[in-house]
């Protein structure tokens, strides 16, 4: 067992656990609850390695002012990042408990005996808890110079796990709207009705007129008003309106089906993945090409973003629902120009978290108006907020082409151009050029630009999954970086893995065609991976798959596959849908290899809301826009999956309890978008190569043919 990652950047021990006078154990992980159950299952790897009940901890989540900096809860890294860090800073307190129990009971280490955090020796009247043994410990040790420790309990768990953030969430305030601070106020910050209008002109004198109003803000084009109540601020900002004078600065993009305006975008950067030798020779003529395209993409949290923000002594907190709390806090240090130590985060649950939605912003926004009114601020995005300035999935554009040995049956060659703007526009570290990526900075009266554009090591951003994971020959692969636009973009669920998973299974299914294959047999025979092997198998075996039919009468299945990153979870989904005037769901069939499962119920329950997730990005969302700006900003312009319409969805996971554990969040999404688009092209007997998949794109394609 190596050091972790997250140790070496954490290394003290009391930056992790704390053991009170009380009989308390704290543990503070630096992952934070997203709804997705990762620090339930934190919790217990930790209490597993000190062999005390999971409930018998004190868990402290994503708090700046004492825990440890784990980045960014994201990227379905937690379990593999936070857990293996929980289990090694749990490993080493137990040992240190152990050598301090040991002398005081007078007998070596290997003759104790530990169970429910209490230490004792057989044969002797005599044991020592935790808490007795606290006195005796250097809380300050350095775990990068201590021995690693055996791990005593394995990553499986033997017993169900109890969420610990279900009981609030289910019968009282359990997020950060609910929040109440002593004399807090109510704010709201009045933006553009377009995203590339700026300010020209603003009456102070009549938003300070406006009833109920108590302070107002005006720095540069951002506008802000402090009231007593959320009801009266609503009131105010709407009515403020009308005293705020905007000019269009900037103009959007096309609003184009196939995305084709994104390979008119220039400069932008491109990175060349893979260049083999005989790609560029095989391909001059290639047997199938194929232009696959999706839209930009909101992330329709239920409830909108939001934050509470508190001045005392030119110190601020900020309670906020971000996914990187430390990010957070030294992105506003630098907007607010403070030194990162007066400024602490606080993680607040909030309703929903799918990537890098508006949690920050509204951060920044709370701490502003909060300084201007001397009290803390709750800061409540409204749903147009939401839809205009929240950060959105890119959209993306897919070039393949591919030959075909013909002899063989399998691919000789592969190409791939990815066209994306950024992935990545949250608040980051470590920076040549650091930059503020929040909202409210870039408006200011001395305002502080974003980061410029950039990507992962990886893949990781736009081009992850750009490489397929089959054997097919010599492959060019190349990514192209657009610069930030108009609409503005960031971290959505899997980011590029979900559209170029779904370019390069629809794809397969195509050259599957052309080669006169099975599209379950075709994959099959490109693939060398096991794992991979093993999960198509289990779905296509749980789904019924026996060779499928030609198509063309209405019904039809597909099937959709990828490693997530190519280093993650192994995913298969299998799709049975009925074609009329839309695609209608019948069923879907996930198999999922994530190593060993942590929390049986957490990885269902991720896996699950990954599948309808990705149904509901299929068949119905796409943002648009006019000439007015976006239209899409409310659930009628910008529907997603109801309950009436979400089919059966059966999920199968191939536990390995030996094997280490892989994030299960986000595997789901691009192997459930193909596999329901390969369902619909063989019910329809047409090719479905742009997102979504609604009646009016439906007749696009069919048109086309």
């Amino acid at each position: 067992m190596s050091l972790p990652a997250d140790i070496a950047a954490n290394p003290k021990l009391s930056t992790w656990f704390a053991l009170e006078a009380d009989g308390r154990v704290v543990f503070r992980t630096g992952k934070v609850e997203l709804g997705q159950g990762a620090v339930t299952a934190i919790a217990a790897l930790a209490a597993a390695e000190l062999t005390i009940q999971p409930e018998a901890l004190t868990v402290v989540a994503g708090d700046t002012r004492s825990g440890p900096d784990e980045g960014l809860t994201a990227s379905s890294l937690s379990i593999e990042q936070g857990g293996a860090a929980a289990r090694h800073a749990a490993g080493v307190l137990r040992e240190r408990l152990a050598e301090a129990a040991a002398r005081r009971l007078g007998v070596p280490v290997a003759a104790l005996h530990l169970a429910d955090g209490r230490f004792s020796v057989s044969g002797q009247n005599l044991s020592l808890g935790f808490s007795d043994l606290a006195g005796d410990l250097d809380m300050e040790a350095d775990m990068r110079r201590l021995p690693v420790p055996e791990p005593v309990s394995d990553w499986a768990q033997a017993v169900p796990l109890r969420r610990r953030d279900l009981p609030a969430r289910l019968s009282g305030p359990a997020f950060v709207h609910d929040l109440v601070r002593h004399d807090m106020r109510h704010g709201r910050v009045l933006r553009p009705p377009h995203p590339g209008a700026v300010l020209e002109a603003a009456d102070r004198a009549a938003l300070a007129a406006l009833p109920g109003v108590d302070t107002v803000v005006i720095d540069g084009g951002f506008v802000g008003i402090v009231a007593a109540d959320e009801y009266t601020a609503d009131r105010a900002a709407s009515a403020g309106e009308r005293h705020l004078r905007w000019r269009l600065a900037r103009r959007l993009p096309p609003c184009e089906p196939d995305q084709a305006w994104l390979e008119d975008v220039a400069p932008h950067l491109v990175e060349t993945l893979l260049d083999e030798a005989d790609a560029g020779v095989s391909l001059s003529a290639p047997d199938l090409a194929a232009t696959f395209a999706r839209p930009f993409i909101a992330h329709a949290a239920i409830a909108p973003s939001c934050a509470v923000a508190e001045w005392q002594d030119n110190r601020l907190t900020v309670w906020a629902h971000s996914q990187g709390p430390f990010l957070l806090a030294g992105a506003l240090a630098r907007a607010l120009d403070l030194p990162e130590e007066a400024v602490a985060v606080v993680h607040s649950p909030g309703a929903g978290a799918y990537g890098h939605n508006g949690a920050d912003d509204v951060a920044l926004d709370a701490a502003l108006l909060a300084r201007a009114a001397g009290a803390p601020v709750m800061v409540r995005w409204s749903r147009r907020d939401e839809m205009v300035w929240a950060p959105r999935g890119p959209a993306m554009r897919i070039r393949l082409a591919a030959k075909l040995d013909h002899e063989t049956g399998r691919i000789a060659a592969w190409s791939s151009e990815v066209f994306s703007p950024p992935h990545l526009g949250r608040p980051q570290r470590g920076l040549a050029a650091p930059g503020v990526d929040l909202l409210a900075a870039w408006s200011r009266a001395r305002p502080v630009p974003p980061a410029p554009p950039r990507s992962l090591p990886g893949p990781g951003t736009g081009d992850r999954n750009a490489i397929p994971g089959y054997a097919v020959g010599a492959r060019r692969i190349r990514h192209h970086l657009l610069p930030q636009g108009t609409l503005r973009t960031s971290a959505l669920r899997a980011l590029g893995a979900h559209a170029n998973v779904f370019a390069i299974e629809g794809f397969m299914d195509e050259l599957a065609a052309l080669a006169g294959a099975d599209p379950l047999e075709f994959r099959l025979r490109h693939l060398d991976d096991d794992r991979g092997r093993g999960i198509l198998e289990i779905a296509a075996g749980a789904a019924g798959w026996d060779g499928r039919p030609a198509g063309g009468d209405g019904h039809g299945m597909g099937i959709g596959y990828a490693r997530y990153k190519n280093t993650g979870a192994w995913c298969a989904v299998v799709a049975e849908v009925v074609v009329e005037t839309e695609v209608r769901l019948i069923r879907l069939v996930a198999a999922v290899d994530c190593g060993a499962v942590v929390h049986r119920d957490g990885a269902l329950n991720q896996i699950e809301g990954g599948v309808l997730q990705a149904a509901s990005w299929t068949l119905l969302e796409s943002l648009s826009w006019d000439a007015d700006g976006v239209i899409g900003t409310g659930w009628d312009s910008y529907p997603v999956l109801g309950f009436a319409k979400v089919p059966a969805v059966d999920v199968h996971l191939a536990h390995r309890p030996a094997s280490a554990p892989l994030g299960a969040g986000e595997c789901a999404t691009g192997p459930t978008t193909a596999a329901i688009a390969n369902a619909a092209a063989a019910a329809l007997g047409v090719r479905l190569r742009r997102l979504p998949l609604t009646p009016s794109g439906l007749r696009a394609a069919i048109d086309e043919i």
